[in-house]
């Protein structure tokens, strides 16, 4: 007989290797699951609850929950996950290397697994300006860090495509230190998606249709079913999984805000929306548990089974499995929906602030926009996507000015540079934010994180940009000259070191202010902090302009009479 720290009694263990339920004890000796005749002096009783792995976020941005890693955790632990893959490739735009250090620090000592994907396109591409520049030798000594288990998504899809000398040197090292290559290519088909797959890229996350997905899939990547809070694909994509494809198949959440994580949850959110859209429930919860840990190689966690790591959810209900408890190597860390260990914060973010420098010119009238008349290009937001479209619009004109119709919903844009002081400031128009009488912005702008700013009058979206480098980060909502909310985020103009729950009051006033404009968007400052991101089709604006990111090139506002 075994005598061991903890005995498990009663449940019923939800086998993810055999997609079975087996009502057998557990149990826990020196952090790790232990089977056979077993003795112990804390026997816990569990009733007939069901007993799973804790679930595996497979790629997500910690930064996008405004949170560092050690606040993070204590809002995902009570929904069960106990393991990430972390792209840190936001803080990487602002800070490079130091910033993704800082980051991985920040996770050594909390009760959570994070492991991290080198970040491979930073810049995204050519047409922004970010805060740093990372190369292949700059990203190497990364994967010294046993953490580091890939090479991070790789946006740059044309430059894997066209041969680029320095993607595929990212590329080939990721490959040399025994990674995986993430992937990261909406809406990539035929030849070209081939090629790509060939260069060695094994995953993606993008897909946004089912035939796209099952393309992908058949090709022979894993797709990461994506349900976060700017993009939810699950719904779309939930048709392509069966039992024998299952395997290949992840769920993430990329970008989560903190007020979603709290009210909504984590990767239980997906499972449970997956479930009540008719997936088997121990289906999802293989897909939220070992297909990650099996694609990722992380060969101790990601299953209930002799010598892995007791990373494990208890719940009663297996159609609609909310976690009750949370166990990390072998202790409990979250019950009944809160935190129940106390969560050192030790990192010192003072080189991550004082991020955000505007040109000392910035004005009101450095957002005008002079035009002729022509019709213009204007971004089209799509719901619950990444991607936008390309509306051709008549444009409202004041004199020689082209000027924001918010009758017609069409507001303006401005993406001004905020790393270099470099003067930059793209411009152009946006439909489908619906508000009037102000401007919002944000340093969260993916994925160089410039300033953006969208409103429907100039000295607005300027007071906006203002208030955003005297807070050195955040996001604003501006009214008639006056200042209606404000979320800081000084720690690199993304994340905040004050409490989960002050950020959360602070995200909701900054939310409840553009609800007063008009906006009918549940939360305007996701689909805006995607805007400048020149990767995903179909037109965005950076700094240095507007991109047709299906030609990947700038293009003007105006469209030219042929």
């Amino acid at each position: 007989m075994t005598v061991v720290n903890t005995i498990l009694r009663g449940g019923r263990v939800v086998d993810v290797q055999s997609r079975s339920i087996e009502c057998i004890d557990v149990g826990i000796q020196d952090e790790k699951f232990i089977f056979g005749t077993l003795e112990s002096q804390n026997v816990i009783e569990f009733d007939g609850a069901y007993i799973a792995p804790g679930f595996i976020d497979a790629h997500m941005h910690v930064e996008s929950t405004m949170l560092p890693p050690t606040s993070f955790a204590t809002l995902s632990l009570p929904h069960g996950t106990t393991s990430a893959v972390f792209d840190p490739h936001e803080i990487a735009n602002v800070l490079g290397i130091a910033g993704i250090k800082l980051l991985m620090d920040d996770a050594k000592n909390i009760p959570f697994d994070a492991f991290f994907a080198a970040s491979s396109c930073v810049p995204a591409s050519h047409f922004e300006t970010s805060g740093a520049t990372l190369l292949a030798d700059d990203l190497d000594p990364l994967f010294a860090d046993e953490r580091v288990v890939a090479l991070a998504e790789m946006m740059n899809f044309p430059g894997v495509i066209h041969g680029d000398p320095e993607v595929h040197k990212k590329i080939q090292m990721g490959l040399r230190h025994g990674k995986k290559i993430d992937g990261h290519c909406p809406g990539l088909r035929g030849k070209d998606l081939l090629t790509y797959i060939a260069a060695g890229i094994s995953s993606d996350h993008e897909s946004t249709t089912a035939d796209e997905a099952l393309e992908k899939l058949n090709a022979g990547m894993q797709i990461y079913i994506r349900e976060g809070s700017a993009a939810k694909n699950l719904e779309a994509l939930l048709p392509i999984i069966t039992p024998e494809n299952a395997h290949n198949i992840c769920f993430c959440t990329d970008d989560r805000h903190p007020a979603d994580l709290r009210n909504e949850g984590h990767i239980d959110h997906i499972v449970k929306k997956a479930i009540a859209l008719g997936l088997d429930p121990i289906l999802a919860l293989c897909i939220a548990t070992k297909h990650a840990a099996d694609h990722y190689e992380l060969h101790q966690i990601g299953s209930i089974e002799e010598g892995k790591f007791a990373n494990f959810i208890v719940f009663d209900d297996l159609q609609n499995p909310t976690p009750k408890q949370t166990w990390h190597h072998g202790n409990l860390v979250a019950e009944n929906g809160r935190t129940v260990v106390n969560i050192p914060q030790p990192t010192n973010w003072t080189t991550a602030k004082n991020s955000v420098h505007l040109p000392s010119s910035l004005a009101p009238e450095s957002f005008e926009v002079i035009g002729t008349g022509n019709s213009i290009r204007v971004i089209g937001l799509v719901k619950g996507q990444l991607f936008t479209e390309e509306i051709h619009v008549v444009p409202t004109m004041v004199g020689e000015h082209i000027v924001a119709c918010p009758n017609n919903d069409v507001l303006k844009m401005a993406v001004i540079e905020r790393h270099h002081n470099t003067g930059n400031i793209g411009l152009g128009f946006v439909k489908g934010f619906a508000f009037s009488g102000g401007a919002i912005a944000s340093t969260v702008g993916h994925d160089a994180h410039n300033v953006a700013v969208v409103g429907d009058n100039d000295n607005d979206m300027f007071l906006a940009a203002a208030a955003l480098q005297k807070a050195q980060g955040g996001q604003c909502v501006v009214s008639d000259g006056k200042l209606l909310a404000l979320l800081p985020l000084p720690i690199a103009g993304l994340m905040s070191d004050a409490a989960p729950e002050d950020v959360i009051a602070q995200q909701n006033a900054v939310l409840e202010a553009v609800a007063s404009l008009g906006c009918p968007l549940d939360d305007p400052f996701m689909p805006l902090s995607f805007l400048p991101l020149s990767v995903i089709p179909k037109l965005k604006l950076s700094d240095l302009g507007l991109v047709d990111v299906d030609q990947f090139a700038l293009v003007p506002i105006e469209i030219c009479p042929a």
